[in-house]
C-alpha cells in the first residue's frame, strides 16, 4: 500500500490522525505505519455506536454436564478411544501464548514466566512436560501449534529454541501469529501508540482458528491429517493436554466440542459456567451472573451452573472450517490503552480509556450443535496464574504443583 492508498482508506473511516507524524518517520518506519494500516479492519471501529445493543443474551438454561463418576465408570473406554486417535495423528493442540506477564510485574511473554523456587521452572516448560506425558502414554507425537502476538513473536520462538523445546519433537511445532485489532477511544477513534504504530490488541480467544487460517497454518493441520484440535490456554500449569480420555469421550459421544470443566468454589466465582443458550451450548461469562442465576437448582437440586471452564476445549476441525466461513460476533471491551497525547508524548493510563475489540471462545462454542461438559479434578487441573500473589496466582500455582507431586 502506498502514502495515497492509505490516505483514502484512512479518510473513509475518519482516521487520518494516523498520518499526523508520518513525514518525521525514516523509510522503515514509514513502510510499518503503510503496511498496519492495509492490515488493520477499521470496520470494527463503527461498532462503538451501537455497542449497547451488540450480541444480546438468549435464554439461560442449564447443561447435562459429565461428572466424575461417570467418567471413572468408562475411563478405560474412553482412553482407548482417544490414544487410538492420538496414534492416527488425528489430535493437534493450540496453544494461546499471545500474552504478556504484565500483571505479573514482568515485560517478557506470559510463558516464559520461571515459577520455580529451587530451579528453573517456566510456565512453558510445564505444559510441555504435560503434554510429554500424554506422547509417552501414546507413543506417538501430538502436532503443537503455539499462537504467540506480535508482542512476543520472537522472544517465544527464541525461548523454545534456546530451551530446545523442552525435549519435545520440534518438527511436530508450528507457530504462528494472533491477529490484532486497533483500539480506540470512546468515540471510535483509533489511538496511537508511537508515531508510527495504532495502538491494537489481541483479537481475543475466539480469534485463534481465523489466525491460524490467516498464516496458513491451518493446511499444514489438514496436511498432518489432524481431525480435532486441543485449544488451551497458557496460563493453567496444571491441565492435561490431548488428554485421551477426555478426547475419548468427546468423540464417543459424539460431541462437536468437548469443554473440561471444574466444580466451581463459590457461586460467584470469576469463571464462565456452561449453559444452554435458547438451546444451543454456551458459556455465561461471570459477569453475566445475575443473582437468579447464581441461585437456580438443576433437576437434581444442586447449583444449576456449578461448572466453571478452564478454557481447555477439543474442536472438530470440520467445524471450525465452518464456523470461520461465518463472522463470529464482536465484543467490545473497556480497557486502559497507552496513547500518544497530543504533544507526541506516550500516557499510561490508570483508568480505562477507551476499546479494545475481541471474539471469543464462547461464540465458537455457541455455534455448535452440541457440547460435552468433561469434569475434571480440580486440585489436578486447575492452577491459573493470572496474579502475582492472592488467588489465581503465582502463589497458588506452587502450592498446588507441590501438592502434585511436581518439584519445583
Amino acid at each position: 500500500m502506498n502514502y495515497q492508498e492509505a490516505y483514502e482508506k484512512l479518510e473513509k473511516y475518519g482516521q487520518l490522525h494516523v498520518l499526523k507524524y508520518y513525514e518525521e518517520l525514516d523509510d522503515g518506519e514509514k513502510e510499518a505505519l503503510l503496511l498496519q494500516i492495509e492490515q488493520t479492519d477499521f470496520e470494527v471501529l463503527s461498532l462503538c455506536e451501537k455497542k449497547e445493543a451488540l450480541n444480546p443474551r438468549g435464554k439461560i438454561e442449564p447443561i447435562e454436564v459429565m461428572q466424575l463418576p461417570e467418567i471413572e465408570k468408562k475411563r478405560d473406554e474412553y482412553t482407548k478411544i482417544g490414544l487410538d486417535a492420538i496414534r492416527a495423528g488425528k489430535v493437534g493442540a493450540v496453544l494461546l501464548a499471545g500474552g504478556m506477564g504484565t500483571r505479573l510485574g514482568s515485560d517478557a511473554p506470559k510463558g516464559v514466566y520461571n515459577i520455580g523456587l529451587t530451579k528453573e521452572v517456566f510456565i512453558f516448560q510445564r505444559l510441555i512436560e504435560n503434554l510429554m506425558d500424554v506422547v509417552e502414554q501414546a507413543g506417538a507425537w501430538v502436532p503443537l501449534y503455539v499462537m504467540t502476538s506480535d508482542k512476543n513473536h520472537d522472544t517465544t520462538v527464541r525461548f523454545f529454541e534456546d530451551k530446545k523445546y523442552f525435549g519435545y519433537n520440534a518438527d511436530y511445532v508450528t507457530f504462528f501469529m494472533q491477529d490484532m485489532a486497533p483500539a480506540s477511544d470512546y468515540q471510535g477513534r483509533v489511538y496511537m501508540e508511537a508515531k508510527n504504530k495504532m495502538s491494537t490488541s489481541p483479537n481475543g480467544n475466539g480469534g485463534w482458528f481465523l489466525s491460524m487460517k490467516k498464516w496458513g497454518v491451518t493446511d499444514k493441520v489438514r496436511q498432518d491429517g489432524v481431525e480435532w484440535l486441543n485449544v488451551f490456554a497458557v496460563d493453567n500449569v496444571l491441565q492435561r493436554i490431548a488428554d485421551p480420555c477426555f478426547v475419548g469421550a468427546t468423540i464417543a459421544t459424539d460431541s462437536a466440542v468437548g469443554a473440561k470443566v471444574v466444580a466451581k468454589t463459590a457461586a460467584d466465582e470469576k469463571v464462565g459456567a456452561m449453559c444452554l443458550e435458547d438451546g444451543r451450548p454456551s458459556i455465561v461469562e461471570y459477569y453475566d451472573m445475575t443473582p437468579e442465576l447464581m441461585a437456580a437448582k438443576n433437576a437434581q437440586g444442586g447449583p444449576a451452573y456449578h461448572f466453571g471452564v478452564i478454557l481447555n476445549y477439543l474442536f472438530r476441525v470440520k467445524d471450525l472450517e465452518d464456523i470461520v466461513a461465518r463472522r463470529l460476533p464482536l465484543h467490545i471491551v473497556e480497557k486502559k490503552i497507552p496513547y500518544l497525547d497530543e504533544k507526541g508524548e506516550l500516557v499510561k493510563p490508570e483508568e480505562p480509556n477507551g476499546y479494545k475489540f475481541e471474539q471469543l471462545v464462547l461464540d465458537m462454542i455457541h455455534e455448535l450443535d452440541s457440547c460435552l461438559p468433561y469434569e475434571v479434578v480440580r486440585s489436578r487441573e486447575f492452577a491459573p496464574i493470572k496474579n502475582k500473589t492472592g488467588i489465581d496466582s503465582v502463589e497458588s500455582a506452587r502450592k498446588l504443583c507441590e501438592e502434585n507431586g511436581i518439584e519445583l
